[in-house]
């Protein structure tokens, strides 16, 4: 093990951060994923720092193939935008660049400042702003090191789950952080401190403040994690499913809860299994596995089918609140629902002809220009 050193104001030497070793860590140069090491190996080789950051470093130190490698550095967007040709700048505060390569999207952030979430700083300054300990790690891949701020390798280690900011005000700040740690717990199998659930029991209502799009976004991660009926487990178990989902929550406790919650989890479990043997499951599928059909379904089947495919979007997107799926994979959920029932979809409305259109689809007739024999 290295050490980083740094010194105060009074001018002393102080330990600022450890860097653990590939005999150390046993995170090779070759599990990462080669277009990120591609990006790296740019960035560095233009003299900026360049790391796999988050989530990528946590899965590797406890045995799991991260899907994502995501990239932070001190090179700001629009330098990095010149450096590769193939990316684009995205977001309207924060900018990150997305980088595509042999069709892998790799996303590069630069380092953020604690002055405010959308200003620019340093490597210390970007570690201070994460969540947890086990997602502010920092892996090199051309050193081959894990630089290490806050402790977090030893966490990891330990099998631990810390708050990298005060426990008290972390989930005022984000209340999105309480179902990060849910994710975390499961996806690791680290079991969350006691002071950590207290915590989030005491701020669950706290998600009331995220907006519906942030929420759809945690929602569908969650979806496609191949962890969902576990991660949904842990949250009803905690107090969060009520804020989550909040309409099917209350749909639940009118219906006779647990067998509907037991039916729930049991359909979620099909899911995940579906999703780990073929991870690129539709999101229709994904609606569907949350979705009770006797909620949505109207009591007496109208016979006008299109009448029936409207009763059913709206009561999958009423259902699902404050969640906002996509309509595309809203009106995929219902035609595969009805499909199920034996039910055959509408016929598709006839496009009408505008008048005065020949039927080839080519220039309207006129008096000058007769029918072609």
């Amino acid at each position: 093990m290295l050490i980083r050193y740094g010194t105060t104001k009074e001018g002393k030497r102080v330990e600022i951060a450890r860097i653990y070793t590939v005999d150390e860590h046993g995170i090779s140069r070759s599990k990462i994923d080669p277009e990120a090491r591609k990006v790296t190996e740019r960035l560095t080789s233009e003299g900026f720092q360049a790391f796999i950051v988050g989530g990528a470093v946590r899965d590797l130190l406890v045995g799991k193939a991260p899907k994502d490698f995501d990239v932070a550095t001190d090179a700001h967007p629009r330098r990095v935008r010149k450096m590769f040709w193939n990316s684009r700048i995205i977001g309207k505060r924060f900018r990150l660049v997305h980088v595509e390569i042999n069709g892998t999207i790799v996303e590069v952030a630069t380092f953020r400042s604690l002055a405010g979430p959308n200003e620019f700083g340093t490597i210390e300054e970007d570690v201070a702003r994460r969540d947890f300990t086990m997602n502010a790690l920092y892996y090199s891949p051309e050193k081959e090191q894990v630089l290490d701020y806050v402790g977090g390798f030893e966490d990891i280690r330990a099998r631990r789950i810390r708050s990298l900011l005060p426990i008290e005000t972390t989930f005022v700040d984000d209340p999105v952080r309480m179902v990060r740690a849910v994710k975390y717990a499961v996806g690791t199998g680290f079991e969350l401190p006691a002071k950590l659930k207290t915590r989030i029991r005491k701020s669950a209502d706290e998600l009331a403040r995220c907006s519906a799009s942030r929420m759809t976004e945690e929602v569908f991660k969650i979806l496609q994690s191949g962890r969902s009926a576990s991660v949904f487990g842990l949250a009803m178990e905690l107090g969060l499913f009520p804020h989550m989902m909040i309409a099917m929550s209350e749909q639940l406790k009118r219906t006779g809860q647990r067998e509907k919650t037991a039916a729930l989890l049991d359909s979620l479990s099909r899911l995940d299994e579906a999703v780990q043997r073929e991870p690129e499951v539709a999101r229709s599928r994904m609606i569907i596995a949350l979705v009770e059909p006797s909620l949505v379904f109207p009591a007496e089947l109208p016979r006008d089918r299109s009448l029936l495919v409207k009763e059913i979007f709206a009561g999958i997107k009423t259902l699902m609140k404050p969640i906002t799926p996509p309509n595309a994979d809203v009106e995929a959920a219902v035609k595969e629902l009805m499909e199920k029932r034996g039910i055959a979809p509408p016929p598709k409305p006839r496009r009408r002809r505008r008048r005065g259109a020949s039927r080839a689809g080519g220039a309207p007739r006129t008096p000058e220009q007769p029918p072609a024999r």
